[in-house]
């Protein structure tokens, strides 16, 4: 039998718990180290809550401007009830699309600022887009909006003066028109008449020179014979 010495009673557990613990390692070490794999499901989950997040907060921003323009409109609404009645240019009425706007006519609407604050009273013209008044209060915008109708009023009526002046509105102008071009329509048949009357006289014409050219050379040819027998 081989003799042992003291380390060696002790040096064996203590190889033996190193390749334990070492085991331990490796098989703790070995789900960790694999590759993580990307979930789609997952992030589509949280794109539809950032989503969704976003549009809430898109349609509450377009609800209060709705409720600011709605303010507007009720404010605008004595002075539309003096306009006359026989008068359509005006139709106002609330948008809500992405930008709700408040449409005065079919070139005036008021809409809410970027700022979220502000009104802004924008027209469209034969340049472009103007500005016509901008401000955080309903009341100056009533004013801006009074001033607006009324001078479209002013429009209105100065076309209506030039109708009554030239004595017919612009359909019985078109009226006139049309039965003065209806009337003027036979003139090129009468010219084509007349000058078919031209042609036909100016051959009448060469036809009778031609005879009496005939008939001269006739008559110089007998006379010219007779001198030759009697000559």
């Amino acid at each position: 039998m081989a003799p042992m010495n003291a380390a060696g009673d002790t040096a064996l557990p203590q190889a033996e718990a190193k390749r334990c613990e070492a085991s331990n390692t490796t098989s703790a070490a070995g789900p960790a180290a694999e590759p993580r794999v990307a979930n789609l499901s997952a992030a589509l989950r949280r794109a539809r809550l950032d989503n969704a997040s976003r549009s809430e907060a898109l349609s509450d921003i377009r609800g209060a401007e709705i409720v600011r323009l709605e303010v507007l409109r009720d404010a605008i609404g004595p002075v539309l009830d003096q306009l006359p009645d026989d008068c359509d240019l005006f139709d106002v009425a609330i948008a809500p699309s992405e930008r709700p706007r408040l449409f005065i006519d079919q070139l005036g609407f008021v809409e809410i600022g970027l700022d979220r604050r502000v009104y802004r009273f924008l027209q469209d013209t034969r340049h472009g887009r103007i500005q016509v008044c901008e401000s955080e209060k309903a009341e100056v915008m009533v004013e801006a909006v009074t001033a607006y109708i009324a001078h479209r009023l002013i429009e209105r009526e100065k076309a209506l003066a030039c109708d009554f002046a030239s004595g017919a509105t612009a359909a019985e102008a078109a009226r006139a028109a049309a039965m003065g071009a209806e009337a003027e329509a036979p003139a090129p048949n009468a010219e084509g008449q007349a000058a078919q009357g031209g042609r036909a006289m100016r051959t009448y014409l060469f036809l009778w020179e031609a005879i009496g050219a005939i008939v001269a050379f006739g008559l110089l040819a007998m006379l010219g014979r007779w001198f030759l027998l009697h000559g």
